[in-house]
Formats: structure tokens, C-alpha cells, sequence
């Protein structure tokens, strides 16, 4: 009978970077007619749930929108960020064993501060559903294994300093494909070093070279994490075809990669061979995470002899394993390089660019140090875009695992912030054990929910 499977479609017709982006509905409706057409649509343990829009609350456990929730997500964003808690909620609920969100547009490169598009994200669906699980269902300990072909540099932010989210992320490595990032180095803020994991793989590797990585590191490290749910940040663009990258993975290949990996909610992302790819990988996975058989799912063009993987890629793999089972094993006593400590907080300063609308932020965090909790997060970001001015913004972060002492600490810093926030126009509060999300516009002195 397989196991009982949840899909929600939502491409989002109203949507759109431009007419012609790669980015666009029909990325859903060859899928949906590749389903119709092959009657999985008809199996009675699929059942097909409609979207519905995520609250402005809901983001702002994820993110600090700029100036607000509604500057940054349209309803088509919200929609696509509802499905995924749709999902959520059936699946806690126990109206399912496993879930796939099929939404456009996509979210895993929308970092905690958001001040506009990049990499075709605004607002990241993952991160929103897995607060939604923490805040409603209890949720602590959480996997998010990303597979698209493009770093999720986004949803690597906004976990970078939680211990109780693995974060493991495949994809073509980042000297050769957008965002530039993803590099084995990048572990993981000061208290949750270890818990990023990093795969940059050589373009061209195959089915072969990827279930490689996958049997020899990705699933042993899930064993030992333990999680109490594993998400597939699920990017359909390794395949072969695909127009914006250079990998070489298939249909079968991403099938087998989920049989394996048995995430109890997909969310999609990216994946641009709208035709020669996506119904074939998308009706694989469903039928995988399902438990019925794809084995006859293949692409018209596949090559009767498969793809070869380019010499050179294997001792590659086998030399990059061992270097992330080196991290993996000194988790806890590691950090990205880029912290410094400066008294009782861990700082660091970055430039973040949005490709998709030009903007050009310089952010500087700095972290609490607590040996006994992860510390809050304080965030100090300056943001132009062409044409405007530019914005300054200050937010204060405390995580759902603070101390007493780090949550009166973070408030104090916030009412400091409000009573004089210097050249910030927007003084932000995400206060998750409160449950409670705060904006203060300093030109006009008034303080709204986010």
C-alpha cells in the first residue's frame, strides 16, 4: 500500500520576475500534468491539500523583513510559505506519514535579515515552517538536508548558530555556480560549530558520485544527529538538463537519493528544465517518499549507456568525506574563522548582494557569548538599493533555547535600542520564547507588531 503521502501544488500564476525568467509557473504545471497522466493522482494513500497564506507572525519568527512583512512577501510568497505549514499540520496531526510542498517561489537563499530578492528568494519557506513546527508542535531537533544545486545560503544563515539544526547541504561548488558560498569551512556560528555541513561537488558528478557522498557521509551523520524530523530542501536543478547549472544527476538518481533519505517533508526549490527534467524528477520523488515503485520513471533523452562521471571526481569525494567526518567529529569545538571574540560577544562583519534586485547590504553580528545557552544574536545592517536611500536597520534575536539571563539581556538591549537608535530608521525584536515580534520605526516613534 506505501505510506501515506500529503502534495500541495501551488505555482503561483500571478507571480513573476519577468515573462520570460526561468523562474515561472509552467516550472509546476508540466509536473502536475505528468502526475494526472500517470494517475498518481488516484493512489488513495496520496492526498492532495490546498495552500493557504502564512501570517505576517509566521515570517517574523524567520526572518526581519524590511521595513515589514508586506514590503518583502506578496501573497503569493505567503501562500507558498502556508503550504509548507499545511503540510506541517497534517503531518503532526497524523493525517500523513510524509509530505511534499511543490510551491513557487522558491526561499532557501532569504538570510534572516531581508531586504529584498536574491537568488530568486524572498522569504524562506523552509526556515518559516520549521519555527511553525517549534512553536506549535513542540519540534527542537530538526535536519534540513538541501539539495539543490545552488548553496542554501539563506537557510545556512538563519541557522548558522543553532545547535539543534543540522544543516547539510549539497550542492556545485561555489567557485563555479551562484551564490560563491557553501565551502567546507563554513561550520556554523560560535555556539553550533559543526552543525553546518557543506558539500561542494565538482560539476558534472553523477547519480554515482552524489549516493556516494550520500551513503558514505550525509546518512551516517543523520544517524547520529538523531533528529526528530528530516526536511528535504528539495532543488531539482543537478539534474543533467538543467539550463542553469552543470551537474548531472537524474530522475532515478533523485529518487533513490529520497527512498534513502526519508525526509518527512520536501519543500521545493529550484530546478529550470521545466520540460526535460521536472515531471520526471518531481513524479520520482513523490512515488519514492511514497514507497511505490519508480523504477520505470525516465527521462525521454536519457542515455541508454547512463551519464559518465568526468575521472578525477571519486578520489575527489572520497578526500572531501573525509575532511567533513574531521568537522562532523569536532562539533561543538569549532567555528567559522570569520567570529572574533571581543569580551563577552563573538562578532563579525559580512557584504551580502541580491542579485535579483541589485542591492548591496554590509551586516555586522555579534553574538552572545553563555555557557549556557547560544546566546542571543545582535544584528546591525546598512542596505541600498540603485535610486534609493539607504537604510539602516538594528534587530535583536533571542532564540527559543536563551538563558533567563541572555532573554533580560536582549530585552534590555532592544528597550536600549528603541530609546536611542541612532542612524537606524527600523529597530527590530524577534522574541521567540515570548512568542513575540516587535518593529520600532524611529522616524515616526511607533512600534507595531512585525
Amino acid at each position: 500500500m506505501g505510506t501515506n503521502m500529503g502534495l500541495v501544488f501551488f505555482p503561483a500564476f500571478d507571480w513573476a520576475i519577468s515573462p520570460t525568467h526561468p523562474e515561472r509557473e509552467e516550472r509546476l504545471l508540466y509536473t502536475k500534468d505528468q502526475l494526472f497522466e500517470e494517475g498518481v493522482l488516484d493512489f488513495p494513500q496520496i492526498r492532495e491539500y490546498k495552500a493557504e497564506p502564512a501570517s505576517p507572525k509566521d515570517v517574523a519568527r524567520a526572518h526581519f523583513c524590511v521595513p515589514d512583512v508586506s514590503a518583502q512577501a506578496t501573497e503569493a510568497h505567503l501562500i507558498a510559505a502556508g503550504a509548507t505549514l499545511v503540510l506541517a499540520r497534517a503531518l503532526c496531526q497524523g493525517e500523513i506519514d510524509r509530505g511534499f510542498a511543490l510551491v513557487r517561489p522558491p526561499g532557501h537563499h532569504a538570510m534572516r535579515v531581508a531586504h529584498g530578492n536574491r537568488g530568486f528568494c524572498n522569504i524562506n519557506n523552509e526556515a518559516i515552517m520549521v519555527e511553525y513546527l517549534r512553536r506549535h508542535y513542540g519540534f527542537r531537533r530538526l535536519a534540513i538536508v538541501d539539495t539543490d544545486v545552488h548553496h542554501g545560503d539563506g537557510t545556512q544563515d538563519i541557522y548558522y548558530n543553532d545547535p539543534d539544526v543540522l544543516y547539510i547541504s549539497f550542492h556545485q561548488d561555489g567557485r563555479t555556480l551562484y551564490p560563491g558560498s557553501g565551502f567546507p569551512e563554513e561550520v556554523g556560528g560560535p555556539a553550533a560549530g559543526g552543525y553546518t555541513l557543506n558539500v561542494p561537488l565538482p560539476p558534472g558528478t553523477t547519480d554515482e558520485g552524489i549516493h556516494f557522498v550520500l551513503d558514505e557521509f550525509i546518512l551516517p551523520v543523520l544517524e547520529e544527529f538523531s533528529p526528530e524530523l528530516v526536511i528535504n530542501s528539495a532543488g531539482q536543478d543537478n539534474h543533467y538538463t538543467d539550463p542553469l547549472a552543470n551537474m548531472a544527476f537524474s530522475a532515478q538518481g533523485y529518487a533513490r537519493l529520497n527512498e534513502k533519505l526519508k525526509p518527512h517533508l520536501a519543500v521545493l526549490e529550484g530546478g529550470y528544465a521545466i520540460e526535460t527534467a521536472l515531471p520526471y524528477v518531481n513524479l520520482g520523488i513523490i512515488l519514492a517518499m511514497a514507497g511505490l515503485d519508480y523504477s520505470w520513471v525516465r527521462e525521454p533523452d536519457y542515455p541508454r549507456g547512463g551519464l559518465s562521471e568526468p575521472a578525477g571526481i571519486r578520489p575527489y569525494l572520497k578526500e572531501l568525506v573525509e575532511r567533513l567526518w574531521s568537522l562532523w567529529r569536532r562539533r561543538g569545538s569549532i567555528m567559522d574563522g570569520s567570529f572574533r571574540r571581543e569580551g563577552d560577544f563573538y562578532r563579525r562583519s559580512r557584504s551580502i548582494y541580491y542579485d535579483t534586485d541589485q542591492i548591496r547590504e554590509y551586516q555586522e553580528e555579534r553574538v552572545r557569548h553563555c555557557s549556557g545557552c547560544p546566546g542571543y544574536t545582535l544584528l546591525s545592517s546598512r542596505a541600498r538599493r540603485p535610486g534609493r536611500e539607504e537604510v539602516a536597520i538594528y534587530a535583536v534575536s533571542i532564540p527559543w533555547q536563551a538563558c533567563p539571563r541572555c532573554q533580560d539581556e536582549a530585552r534590555e538591549e532592544y528597550d536600549r535600542a528603541v530609546s536611542s537608535p541612532g542612524a537606524h530608521r527600523y529597530l527590530y525584536l524577534q522574541d521567540k520564547p515570548r512568542d513575540t515580534y516587535l518593529c520600532f520605526d524611529a522616524r515616526t516613534g511607533v512600534e507595531t507588531p512585525c
